[in-house]
């Protein structure tokens, strides 16, 4: 509700998005007006429009309108509500769909009598955090083998435009493990959003997930709003329901440049390649409300970051590796194991997995990697070794069983069909792994049928 305050109607400047007001030193200190606050700009017509307060230099005041300026002249009015910008939580919104604005775009029944609660608040008292030790399975091989997913865990999925990472980021949501999904659409193009949509929908999920989209039509002030909104509800969930929440976010590159863009409109001076200079700050404050909650649930963040001409120095990419825990590197249309990184996964492999997962990972990669170099060998005509066509086997079946971005299954299926794939390819001896594990998961009969070969 609109408190009973002036209408500010001196608008000093417009431009782009943003418009400055001119508030009186006496009467900014009754109404006290706040950094994130929100405004409601009145137009000649009727029009309103919120806003966001994003800058305060004296007696001007700077305004995000997240509709954008268009219809409104400097005889408009601002009037200041003393909160910032809410979003609705209750168990009623899942299994809807919110613009950047937080209002319902579904068709669904009205939400407007549900309570709302500020979002952009700070992230969580280290001392309520609990040390992450929960694995989130997603029946991905190449996450849940390789780079375990772990509650809490901030990380991102680095891949290049033309990549099938929102398919792939769909499909996690439908296959881990988690309580709630709350997906952040950041400048969605309509196939992609109605892609999501019909995906958690076919796939029975629905009804557990939460999805705040800003399309590519719509205003672009209103994209910087959809992770804050995505894990206010996600916050919420965890701690005042105990749930295990998963926080998808696609792309946060488009974030970055929404924030680029209102920054340029403010006259800010910019720093790497036009971002603004608090580009890290903003990305590290959305990324940290990952917490797995001593008292409560969890909130892991899963986040799409596209990388320009697949740059990894770009500013976007390299400052988010200085915030996450590792990455996901999705290229040509497998995840790349030698570019992806869990840091968390050595808290769960052999304590919540089983005890053959972290000698089943070493030894893959070790082989395929190896399997890579027999194969420049090969393209450049050298001669191969019979171990040299046994890598190239293996490197053939790896690609095709856990390296395809497609293949799903659970992890113990995953570790079996390690154990077989490499009895394949090699003898036990070759694989240098601890002799208890060869007598329990080693297929009995591959070594006579690899001799006879």
């Amino acid at each position: 509700m609109v408190r009973d305050l002036v209408k500010y109607s001196r608008i000093l400047e417009l431009v782009g998005d943003t418009l400055k007001v001119y508030v009186p030193v006496e009467q900014s200190e009754e109404t006290t007006i706040r950094f994130g606050d929100i405004a409601l700009i009145e137009g000649d017509e009727g029009a309103s429009s919120l806003a966001q307060v994003i800058n305060i230099d004296r007696e001007e005041v700077t305004l995000q309108v997240y509709s954008g300026t268009k219809g409104i002249s400097t005889s408009a009015t601002a009037t200041f509500l003393g909160h910032p910008m809410k979003v609705p939580y209750s168990e009623n919104i899942l299994g809807r769909i919110f613009d950047g604005a937080g209002e319902s775009i579904d068709g669904g029944p009205d939400l407007s009598t549900e309570p709302r609660y500020d979002i952009g608040g700070p992230s969580v008292n280290p001392a309520e955090r609990a040390v992450p030790k929960k694995m989130i399975r997603t029946d991905v091989p190449m996450i849940d083998i390789f780079n375990t997913l772990v509650e809490s865990q901030k990380i991102p999925i680095f891949s290049v435009s033309g990549e099938p990472f929102n398919p792939f980021l769909a499909r996690i949501g439908i296959q881990a493990d988690a309580d709630i999904v709350v997906f952040g659409g950041l400048g969605l193009i309509f196939d992609d959003y109605y892609t999501f949509r019909q995906s958690f929908e076919d796939a029975g999920v629905f009804s557990r997930t939460v999805m705040f989209v800003n399309q590519a039509s719509d205003p672009l002030v209103e994209r910087l709003l959809v992770p804050d909104m995505a894990l206010a509800v996600a916050e919420k969930f965890a701690v005042e329901e105990g749930k295990r929440v998963l926080v998808l976010l696609t792309d946060m590159t488009a974030y970055a440049d929404a924030m680029k863009e209102v920054g340029i409109s403010q006259e800010r001076v910019p720093s790497n390649r036009g971002y603004m200079g608090d580009l890290y700050s903003q990305l590290a404050r959305r990324y940290e409300k990952a917490c797995d909650y001593a008292k409560g649930g969890s909130v892991t963040i899963l986040a799409v970051t596209t990388m320009p001409g697949d740059d990894l120095t770009h500013p976007v990419p390299d400052n988010t590796g200085y915030i996450t825990e590792g990455q996901f590197y999705l290229h040509n249309g497998v995840i790349d194991p030698f570019g992806s990184l869990s840091r968390l996964k050595q808290n769960v492999i052999g304590k919540v997995t089983r005890e053959d997962h972290s000698q089943i990972m070493n030894t893959m990669i070790r082989f395929y990697s190896e399997a890579r170099d027999a194969t420049q060998k090969r393209a450049m005509a050298f001669e191969l070794s019979d171990y040299d066509h046994q890598l190239l086997k293996f490197g053939d079946l790896f690609r095709d069983r856990f390296m395809d971005i497609n293949v799903s299954l659970p992890l113990e299926d995953a570790l079996d069909l390690g154990w077989a794939t490499l009895a394949e390819c090699f003898q036990s001896e070759q694989l240098l792994m601890k002799r208890a594990l060869l007598d329990k998961y080693f297929p009995k009969d591959r070594d006579g049928e690899i001799a006879a070969q």
